[in-house]
């Protein structure tokens, strides 16, 4: 099975582990992966901030970069997302609609493939300590993907999990929402940590680069000594 990765510009830019992590982990599931240098922003930041225009020009390109690929797949709830809102985003357009439709249609974030397409619920990892988890709220709530972390964590060999209070509560950053309503975001993310906290977990364990971006950043400034991990690093343990 050929797979795309979809890297995110995080994962690009600052998180290049989480990247090398998922590669290996769908490769040691039997996928042969590539990569398509002329992937880009896939226009979320300046979708949502308002520049609808400027952002297609975006769209257009990713939509090229994918055009041939059989399964398309992210490390990131949010960034695999906005894929699926490229056929609302292009609706009426003859030309770009079906693309955005085709492209859609063939994407997916790495727990939903690994659990939905693969059929995998146990990847043969193992990772001692004890982890709690963040469900993001694009990934969770507009993605719908629920499920398919929970499974893979629970069949982690040598993990132990404790339920994070408030699970469904929002971070705090919302992309341009922490900078535009820092102190807001301040508060918000400050509620997650000290729920963090409250589990006694060593690891937090998230699916989305930016959320974790933003609550170990957090956590890093008031001193916290949860480690932050993606659930590919952890999947990918051996």
């Amino acid at each position: 099975m050929k797979v795309t990765l979809f890297a995110t510009c995080i994962v690009d830019m600052f998180q290049g582990n989480v990247g090398k992590a998922t590669v290996e982990l769908l490769e040691r599931l039997g996928c042969e992966v590539e990569f398509p240098e002329s992937q880009v922003c896939c226009g979320q930041p300046a979708y949502n901030s308002g520049y609808v225009k400027e952002s297609k020009e975006a769209m257009k390109r990713m939509i090229e970069a994918f055009r041939d690929a059989e399964y398309v797949v992210s490390p990131s709830g949010s960034c695999a997302f906005m894929f699926h809102e490229y056929p609302h985003i292009f609706a009426g357009d003859s030309v770009w609609e079906p693309k955005a439709k085709a492209l859609a249609a063939k994407t997916y974030e790495l727990t939903q493939f690994i659990v939905e397409v693969l059929k995998i619920e146990d990847v043969g990892a193992r990772f001692e300590g004890n982890v709690t988890y963040h469900t993001s709220c694009h990934m969770t709530r507009l993605l719908g993907v629920k499920e398919p972390p929970m499974i893979l964590l629970q069949n982690v060999k040598g993990i132990t999990f404790t339920e994070l209070a408030g699970k469904e509560q929002c971070c705090g950053f919302g992309g341009t929402f922490s900078v535009k309503m820092a102190q807001i975001s301040e508060q918000m993310v400050d509620e997650k940590v000290r729920h963090v906290e409250e589990t006694g977990a060593q690891y937090l364990v998230g699916a989305d680069a930016a959320c974790l971006m933003n609550i170990g950043g957090r956590m890093e400034r008031l001193g916290k000594p949860v480690k932050v991990l993606h659930i590919a690093e952890v999947l990918n343990s051996r």
